[in-house]
């Protein structure tokens, strides 16, 4: 009776899905997560391995002192407006992931968490709790499983039954006992389509995604230079991967998602050209209130440039100029490598790279000098 109570407070508040677990972690999944981490699929995000956090995700109790039931949470956000052959085809134009088209779902959904957890207050009398939107060691897809709202999908993201896998998950940790639901099943079956279609073949394995291959990892959270052999597979992404949920059978069917995070037409299928002109306080203007805003302007350039590189569009080559003399040596790398593969002509190409060594002093960017012009030498022989 508490849990349909609560459900329905849930559904008041804009969530989806509403359901319950025990704050704990199955076996395998710890298994799953020590064998991730073994294998550096983290990429640089060392947080992941760091003991404390590590012991948090695998041990929910030490969350929250006297712990009982673990409310996970989900809302629906607005999937791709195109398809991937559209995306792909729009080589003028960078891709951002769907979840990003408008407001930062971490402050939308965590107002919506609190005001439930205040309403939980009232309806249960004032418990223990603490709220989670992505901002604590929780391993979330696995206690969406455990607690029913979804099973893991195998590209590694929660899919329901009825919404897909476009969600936003969240969590209510209370000292409150809550009575639990079943378990999630599987119901992938042996389709292998997210696996199929990754273009960096990140999902390395059903369940397992390597993040130093990821486009979301590298478009997001990587800060460096991009690896070569990876950036002519990340095509027109400049800010995270929808890919592999767009081919997902369970998402064909999704009904209509109302817009809780009022979507900004400027963020779908962006003119690349016009993005590379933001300077500082342009990229904070125009991504104002967005996630992609945790990016920053020089990695988003940066992404920019590959994009533009994989274009096939020569008319990026002047812009494309003027990035390769930026201050930022971070762009200056991407714009050059961008230039390598828009100029045909190796004698021009050579030129240009003549010039833009002539002053520089980074090592990055006149290491990447030194293998695309090694490059068009070998083409021209």
């Amino acid at each position: 009776m508490t849990s349909s109570l609560i459900r329905k407070l849930a559904k008041k508040h804009g969530f989806d899905a509403c359901h319950f677990s025990r704050p704990m972690i199955k076996a395998q999944d710890k298994d799953a997560l020590s064998h991730w981490l073994a294998n550096d699929y983290q990429a640089n995000m060392t947080w992941m391995a760091e003991a404390t956090r590590l012991e948090r995700r695998k041990n929910p109790k030490r969350m929250l002192d006297d712990v009982q039931t673990v409310i996970c949470l989900a809302m629906r956000h607005i999937p791709p407006t195109y398809d991937l052959k559209m995306a792909q085809q729009s080589k003028e134009r960078g891709v951002v992931a769907s979840y990003a088209y408008g407001l930062d779902y971490h402050d939308v959904m965590k107002k919506r968490v609190k005001a439930l957890a205040r309403d939980l207050d009232v309806l249960l009398g004032e418990h223990g709790q603490r709220v989670y939107v992505d901002t604590a060691p929780v391993l979330e897809h696995a206690l969406a499983a455990s607690s029913g709202l979804g099973w893991q999908g195998k590209h590694s993201l929660t899919i329901h039954r009825e919404h897909g896998s476009y969600l936003m998950l969240g969590e209510i940790f209370t000292t409150a006992s809550i009575e639990v639901d079943q378990e999630a099943s599987q119901h992938c079956g042996s389709c292998t389509a997210c696996l199929d279609v990754c273009p960096t073949k990140a999902i390395i394995a059903p369940y397992v995604v390597d993040a130093n291959l990821c486009i979301s990892y590298l478009t997001i959270e990587y800060k460096g230079v991009i690896p070569r052999d990876l950036r002519s597979k990340m095509g027109n992404h400049i800010y995270g991967c929808d890919d592999c949920q767009m081919v997902c059978p369970w998402n064909r069917k999704i009904t209509a998602v109302d817009d809780i995070l009022m979507v900004n037409q400027a963020h779908i299928l962006p003119m690349l050209s016009e993005l590379l002109l933001l300077d500082e306080e342009g990229f904070r203007q125009h991504f104002r209130k967005s996630p992609v805003k945790r990016t920053g302007r020089v990695a988003m350039l940066r992404n920019i440039c590959v994009s533009m590189g994989n274009s096939g569009i020569a008319d990026f080559i002047p812009q494309l100029l003027i990035a390769s003399k930026g201050e930022e040596a971070l762009i200056r790398v991407h714009a050059i490598w961008a230039i390598s593969q828009l100029i045909a002509e190796s004698s021009r190409l050579l030129q240009h790279l003549e010039n833009l060594e002539k002053d520089e002093v980074n090592e990055d960017v006149l290491q990447e000098i030194a293998q695309c012009r090694q490059e068009a030498i070998a083409s021209a022989s």
